[in-house]
């Protein structure tokens, strides 16, 4: 996995600022790394020494991250109202509810949030095939999250309103974009986990639960 901001800081290597678009928390234990713009890969898979990781990538400076050290912001410029087209119903009410959405295609003013299996080599899971489960959403509203066509009609990939977990499938060496939606404005915490079976062995293996924290602007 690509070293964490952890590892840079002890070594040194990180002596600027982290990232234009990465705004530093204060200082304290709880610090973190707040980001607001910039493409990340919320979800970032890796496999090394037997264990499924998921972290935080920015892209722009190839740095990764816990998803402990990070937050994420969802701007006042994210909210939106819901497509005036029954096909969105599962955001609210189509032409009239609000909604904050980090998009699918990139928005130099928001987070252009990702989901990458870049770092896991073709072979090692049957079928080159990982899941990523949402098991929780915890905050005022609820969470989609969900791609458009050409056409721009959606596919939902997890629904946090019908009911957790939902599963997305991932395949090794892929790096895609999908719209994170939120039907309020507040604080979310969001947990996910990897699971995928070794073609090797034919063993699942788990990763252990990644919890990414919004806070979401009314």
């Amino acid at each position: 996995m690509r070293s964490t901001i952890r590892h840079l800081l002890a070594s040194g290597v990180l002596g600027v600022a982290l990232v234009a678009t990465a705004l530093p928390a204060q200082a304290g234990p709880t610090s973190a790394v707040v980001f607001n713009t910039g493409h990340l890969d919320l979800v970032d898979l890796a496999y090394e020494a037997g264990t499924l990781e998921v972290g935080i990538h920015d892209e722009g400076n190839d740095i990764e991250y816990g998803a402990d050290e990070v937050k994420l912001i969802v701007k006042r410029q994210a909210k939106v109202t819901v497509p005036a087209d029954p096909a969105f119903s599962f955001l609210g009410t189509p032409g009239v509810s609000p909604v904050w959405v980090l998009p699918q295609i990139e928005n130099t003013n928001l987070i252009w949030p990702g989901i990458a299996a870049e770092e896991i080599d073709a072979g090692v899971f049957a079928g080159d095939a990982l899941t990523l489960s949402v098991t929780s959403v915890t905050g005022p509203g609820q969470l989609a999250i969900y791609t458009e066509n050409a056409v721009g009609q959606p596919t939902i990939l997890a629904d946090s309103g019908d009911g957790l977990p939902d599963a997305i499938t991932v395949t090794a060496g892929d790096h895609t974009h999908a719209n994170w939606a939120f039907d309020e404005a507040g604080t979310y915490r969001v947990t996910v986990r990897a699971t995928g079976t070794l073609a090797a062995t034919g063993q699942q293996v788990t990763s252990a639960p990644a919890t990414l924290r919004f806070t979401v602007k009314a």
